[in-house]
């Protein structure tokens, strides 16, 4: 499952109420760490690294497992075991978060002219790129997924050489410094894909998404 930098996630245990000698545990790995669990309805919270620092909350009812203000560092597999009267059952959840960085922006006051903001960046095959419009009564957003405008290779992989996207945006006549941003969204997970170039270029006067390899 995939969550954003920032959001919160609930890892639910499927279990509608832990009786009295039931044992609730969660792993974290690579390396596996005992994070959190219940026992004899008393629960232990063990988030005393700082990848974990105050950030985790455990359901005394269920066991299910919060990550509050979740990490790019929080991905990974979470191991659930659980261990009653009905015997051991064993769970895990693999979560990738999402990282959002700002790579780029410009600001102008002057809006009868044509915004540019190129951009060369190595990204993972899964990153997508958004361009972000502001001013004092507008917002608005394109979003680009390199990976679509890359070909397959002979060895069938996809690869991109030097990559040009362009993103246009409708701008009105609008009071205001209007900013332009580009934004990517980074999947980081534990298996990291093939780097490739792309370039990014703003042009606002247009309307629609244009892209070419």
């Amino acid at each position: 499952m995939s969550v954003t930098e920032g959001d919160s996630i609930t890892l639910h245990t499927g279990v509608t109420e832990i009786l009295g000698y039931d044992r609730i545990l969660w792993i974290y790995g690579p390396p596996d760490i005992r994070i959190a669990d219940i026992y004899e309805r008393i629960v232990t919270i063990y988030d005393q690294s700082v990848k974990f620092k105050d950030r985790l909350q455990l359901d005394d009812q269920t066991g299910s497992l919060t990550i509050k203000n979740i990490r790019t560092t929080n991905s990974g597999h979470y191991k659930l075991n659980v261990l009653s009267q009905q015997g051991v059952s064993r769970k895990t959840f693999t979560v990738t978060v999402v990282g959002i960085s700002l790579l780029s922006s410009i600001s102008a006051s002057d809006l009868s002219i044509s915004l540019s903001l190129p951009l060369e960046v190595e990204y993972q095959d899964r990153n997508t790129y958004s361009c972000v419009l502001n001013n004092p009564i507008s917002h608005q957003t394109k979003h680009l997924d390199i990976t679509q405008l890359c070909h397959t290779c002979e060895d069938s992989v996809q690869c991109c050489g030097v990559t040009e996207a362009v993103i246009r945006l409708v701008v009105s006549a609008l009071v205001g410094v209007a900013t332009v941003a580009v934004l990517v969204y980074d999947f980081r997970s534990n298996n990291i894909k093939q780097e490739r170039r792309a370039h990014v270029r703003h042009h606002p006067p247009l309307a629609d998404a244009v892209s070419s390899c």
